[in-house]
């Protein structure tokens, strides 16, 4: 999995592993990373700008500048030269770098003003550089993260530099994953990762994030319900029954879009509970489903999901499904209904909106601090909790929060949280602990929208048809990276 690490256990690592190493290693490895990184974006006849602080991030600068002015022009931009790193002043020097006070006239410019270790913001001489690169749009390259924004907490100030393209160093860092802060770190992808050998003296991650490589997870859900468990026969209860308690007949399609992304997913059976029409619609459309309108007759099941659509009803639902003491997806109306303490394996599904008024907050201030909140959320009520966004965080009380990467924008329609509701449901029944349920789903679930879109839009009926080919070629290793996100920006 991809991880990232909080600033404090980066200066940690870094402080290890420099005990144990030549003087300035550390940062000439970055500095290669940075220069190499540089050389992929321009072609030598680009002049390139690097914008240089006084800390380290500005000596990886300086020490890639000078690397890149044997074979380019380069120019550095220092904030105060007196507080300039040192060795890497001397070094740029060297190598004949000019020395200018405005980013004008340069297409690229590489931005090392504040590195992991500076206050969230701008000041000084950065706030003019800022007004130029508004102006003259050129390319930036951003050393570690974008100059300003909050590191551990992917926030983002009035003031800071956004940058098409980040090249980061040791690990992630949570802006480079998290929005509104990641937003501003990658247009067209995620940060270029630099080795510069800290993995050894890291602690566990703050954040994880699923890759196509990581099919470890969805095996440990699949084997059971493929071999059977405890060794014994397969068949469709032995792979799970996941109950779906949703819709309404002002909200039929929500019933079939949870319906739909229950079956697409592991386990080996959908029981449908609701009012007589819909039960009937649900089956004339998906007549492999067992619907049922009374309760008492419902039958066993391994996971329900509940609150899609259900409007007036979500309550007693919910209330019923806590009650059966299996795992429950709680979803969209149900949110409202929860109680002080959920005492089952949970898994809730709110989007922006929802977790706001679940925390008593703006919905502004969930938009601007995804991370805090869902952290909030899942302590609140001691369970897991799937922030729904264009990067869905999942937050288990006890664990890294997990960000998935997986998606395209044009999965901002109707109906696709039903879809993803369902699937995790699904997950659950077949055996995964909530949080591997929500990440499996939001990591199919995206990049299903990815495959069903093909770079244009799509329906919530599409992402549900679409998840059984990607679980299958995830499975069989055949998933590519580039195929599971649509990172182009208009």
């Amino acid at each position: 999995m991809l991880r990232a690490h909080t600033v404090s256990d980066v200066r940690a690592a870094e402080a290890a592993l420099m005990a144990r190493t030549e003087p300035g290693a550390l940062m000439h490895r970055a500095a290669a990373g940075l220069a190499g990184f540089v050389r992929e974006t321009a072609p030598p006849q680009v002049p390139v700008v690097f914008l240089v602080g006084t800390g380290d991030n500005g000596g990886d600068a300086l020490y890639a500048a000078a690397e890149l002015a044997r074979e380019r022009v380069v120019a550095c931009a220092v904030v105060d030269q007196s507080q300039a790193h040192r060795g890497g002043m001397e070094a740029a020097y060297a190598a004949g770098c000019r020395f200018v006070g405005s980013t004008h006239g340069y297409p690229v410019v590489v931005d090392g003003v504040v590195g992991i270790g500076g206050r969230p913001g701008l000041r000084g001489p950065a706030e003019g550089w800022r007004a130029e690169i508004e102006a003259d749009r050129p390319y930036v390259v951003a050393v570690d993260v974008p100059s300003g924004v909050d590191v551990d907490g992917a926030r983002v100030p009035e003031a800071f530099l956004p940058a098409d393209a980040t090249v980061t160093f040791g690990t992630f860092k949570n802006a480079l994953l998290v929005d509104p802060a990641a937003q501003w770190a990658s247009r067209d992808g995620l940060a270029r990762l630099v080795d510069i050998g800290l993995g050894p003296y890291l602690p566990r991650p703050s954040l994880e994030a699923l890759e196509v490589t990581d099919t470890e997870m969805l095996m440990r859900v699949l084997r059971p319900t493929l071999a059977g468990r405890s060794g014994g026969p397969v068949h469709k209860y032995t792979r799970g029954v996941v109950g779906v308690a949703a819709g309404s007949s002002r909200y039929a399609g929500a019933a079939m879009l949870c319906v739909a992304g229950a079956r697409a997913g592991a386990a080996g059976m959908v029981r449908f509970l609701g009012e007589d029409d819909l039960a009937r619609r649900v089956v004339d459309r998906y007549p492999e489903v067992v619907a049922h309108t009374d309760p008492a007759e419902a039958g066993r099941v391994q996971a329900w999901v509940v609150g899609s659509g259900g409007g007036e009803a979500a309550g007693a639902r919910l209330e019923r499904a806590l009650g059966d003491r299996v795992p429950v997806v709680v979803d969209a109306d149900a949110l409202a209904h929860l109680p002080e303490t959920v005492e089952v394996p949970a898994l809730l599904t709110p989007h922006a909106g929802e977790l706001a008024t679940m925390l008593g907050v703006d919905r502004d201030a969930v938009e601007a601090d995804p991370l805090g909140h869902v952290r909030t959320a899942a302590q609140r009520w001691r369970t897991t909790v799937l922030l729904k966004g264009a990067r869905t965080l999942v937050a288990h009380p006890d664990a890294p929060v997990r960000v998935n990467l997986t998606g395209t924008p044009w999965l901002a329609t109707a109906g696709a949280g039903d879809v993803l509701a369902g699937l995790a449901g699904s997950f659950l029944a077949a055996g995964a602990h909530p949080l591997d349920a929500g990440s499996l789903a939001a990591f199919v679930h995206g990049a299903a929208a990815t495959a069903a879109s093909g770079g244009g839009p799509v329906t919530a009926g599409a992402v549900a048809e679409a998840i059984g080919p990607v679980v299958t070629a995830w499975r069989n290793g055949t998933l590519a990276a580039s195929a599971v996100r649509d990172w182009r920006t208009a």
